[in-house]
C-alpha cells in the first residue's frame, strides 16, 4: 500500500517536502500534482524507477519520456538551446508546456529518444513540484499518471478519488494537492528541434503560446496529426 501526501496546492508544508525528498533520493515512485494532470515521477538518475514507470504505462522504447526541471538553468543543462529558443522558452516558462529539444550528455539515455537524441523539458508552474525539484536539487522525470486499460486509471474519467486509489498498490507514494476537481487537460507540447516551432499536441495554454511565439518572430507550424 502507498502512502497518502496531502499538500496545499499553493502553500505545500516544507517539512512534507522534506520527507519527499528524502523518499525520491531513497528511489521512490510517486503520483504527484502539476499544473496539468497528475505525473508519475522519480529522481531523473533512478534507472529502476524509470523502469517502473515504462511498466506502470506500458511504454516503449520510442515514447518520449519528460525531465521536469524547477528553471531556466536548470533547462539549459540538460538541453540544447539556440537564442531563440532561450527567448522563447523564458516567455513561457513556469507553464503547462512540454518542449521537445536536442539532449545534452547529462540527460540518461533512457529519457532519449532512441534515434533522435532528444528530450521532452517541463518546468511546471506548480509550487508543490518546484518546491520539491528545488530541494532534490535536480530534475525529476515526468510523464502523465495513467493506467492502461484500467477503470479509473485515467484522468479523463474525473472521479479524482477513485483514479489516486488505482495507485495505491502500483507506486511508493501518492501526493494529494486536496483539490476537489481532477484536471484531465494535458499540457500543449512543442518541437524546438527545427528552424520554426512545431505544435505536437494542443492543450493547456494555447492563447498564451502563441503569443509568445509571434513576439518571437516565430511561425508555428502544425504536423498533418494535429
Amino acid at each position: 500500500m502507498s502512502q497518502r501526501v496531502k499538500l496545499h496546492p499553493d502553500a505545500p508544508h516544507k517539512k512534507k517536502i522534506f520527507e519527499l525528498t528524502d523518499e525520491l533520493i531513497d528511489g521512490s515512485v510517486m503520483v504527484l500534482p502539476t499544473d496539468s494532470q497528475y505525473a508519475l515521477i522519480c529522481d531523473y538518475k533512478n534507472k529502476k524507477g524509470i523502469d517502473r514507470i515504462r511498466k506502470i504505462r506500458q511504454l516503449d522504447k520510442n515514447d518520449h519520456l519528460t525531465v521536469m526541471c524547477h528553471s531556466l538553468e536548470n533547462v539549459s543543462i540538460f538541453a540544447h538551446l539556440s537564442d531563440d529558443n532561450f527567448k522563447l522558452i523564458k516567455r513561457l516558462i513556469p507553464g503547462p508546456y512540454t518542449f521537445i529539444l536536442p539532449a545534452t550528455r547529462e540527460v540518461p539515455r533512457l529519457l532519449t529518444h532512441p534515434k533522435k537524441r532528444t528530450v521532452g523539458i517541463r518546468v511546471p508552474d506548480h509550487s508543490v513540484c518546484l518546491e520539491l525539484i528545488q530541494e532534490l536539487g535536480h530534475p525529476v522525470m515526468a510523464i502523465t499518471a495513467k493506467l492502461p486499460n484500467v477503470e479509473f486509471g485515467s484522468p479523463e474519467e474525473g472521479n479524482k478519488e477513485m483514479y489516486l486509489n488505482r495507485f495505491d498498490k502500483v507506486v511508493d507514494v501518492v501526493v494529494d494537492d486536496q483539490m476537489d476537481e481532477l484536471s484531465d487537460e494535458e499540457t500543449s507540447i512543442l518541437d524546438l528541434t527545427g528552424d520554426e516551432p512545431v505544435l505536437l499536441r494542443e492543450g493547456l495554454g494555447m492563447e498564451r503560446l502563441r503569443e509568445a511565439i509571434a513576439l518571437e518572430g516565430f511561425t508555428l507550424d502544425l504536423p498533418e496529426t494535429v
